[in-house]
């Protein structure tokens, strides 16, 4: 497997959070630009951990939201602070507009794009379709299964141009089938471009495994408070990154169940 990890995309530096109580202790870590020859390899990370440790707070964080008690987010080729605005967000909620077609959604979405009426349509008629969602543009949003509102929500973000898309529990409340449907959804969106970096946020450590090249496990370390980083996963080193037949691998479904017994 032929691949090198070049430019530095995102630089996690030193990221503690404190409310009443310490939250999120000294969070670092980096992403790069995952490069394979003749593809538009695109990355994929999970930062996994259990329910209540810290990854809502965590994702609001890297999306420019809240600034943290102490560090830093860096992004982009030139490795500047990170911007509200800068990192495409999908939330589990799925925020569009109600009051707004699926087509009225997606074209806000690429209201600062600078092309014509025509030009957005047909790029949205062209990701519809492969979103599978042509039948449902003059539907609006609570017309739409879970599913579909989510893939919506995913291709607003693709549409606005952002190179960076965090998720926030992706596969939450989604079948086996539909779960399916989702990975192979963010797969292809990995690859549309190489700086293109998806970045999920999940307790579902199978699901999240299997779709990244890279994982970070966020927990708390005996006698310490607040969360971090406790290990790191290269899936690309272990031979188990971009491999459909993943999950029938004793290898992975081994390491699912550590991370499962670490969390």
């Amino acid at each position: 497997m032929t691949y090198s990890k070049q430019e530095l995309l995102m630089d996690v530096q030193g990221i503690s959070l404190t409310y009443d109580q310490l939250i999120l202790r000294d969070v670092n870590f980096r992403i790069h630009n995952i490069v394979r020859p003749g593809l538009n390899q695109g990355q994929v990370i999970s930062l996994i951990g259990r329910s209540g440790i810290g990854k809502t707070q965590l994702f609001k964080i890297l999306a420019g939201l809240i600034t943290p008690t102490h560090g830093e987010v860096r992004i982009g080729i030139a490795q500047h602070p990170v911007v509200a605005g800068e990192v495409g967000v999908v939330a589990q909620n799925y925020l569009l507009f109600h009051h707004r077609t699926v087509e009225e959604n997606l074209r806000l979405a690429m209201r600062q794009s600078g092309q014509t009426d025509k030009e957005k349509g047909e790029i949205i008629a062209t990701y519809a379709e492969q979103f599978d969602l042509t039948a449902h543009l003059r539907k609006y949003p609570m017309l739409l299964s879970g599913g579909q509102r989510q893939r919506v929500s995913i291709l607003q973000q693709v549409l606005t141009g952002n190179r960076y898309i965090l998720l926030d529990e992706p596969f939450s409340g989604l079948d086996a089938l539909m779960i399916d449907r989702v990975i192979e959804l963010l797969i292809k969106i990995s690859t549309l471009h190489e700086l293109n970096t998806l970045i999920i946020i999940s307790h579902d450590v199978e699901n999240a495994l299997a779709i990244s090249d890279t994982a970070f496990v966020l927990a708390c370390e005996k006698d310490q408070p607040g969360a971090t980083i406790t290990e790191t996963i290269d899936l690309i080193e272990l031979g188990l990154a971009w491999n459909p037949a993943i999950r029938e691998k004793a290898e992975f479904q081994h390491l699912v169940a550590q991370i499962k017994h670490k969390i």
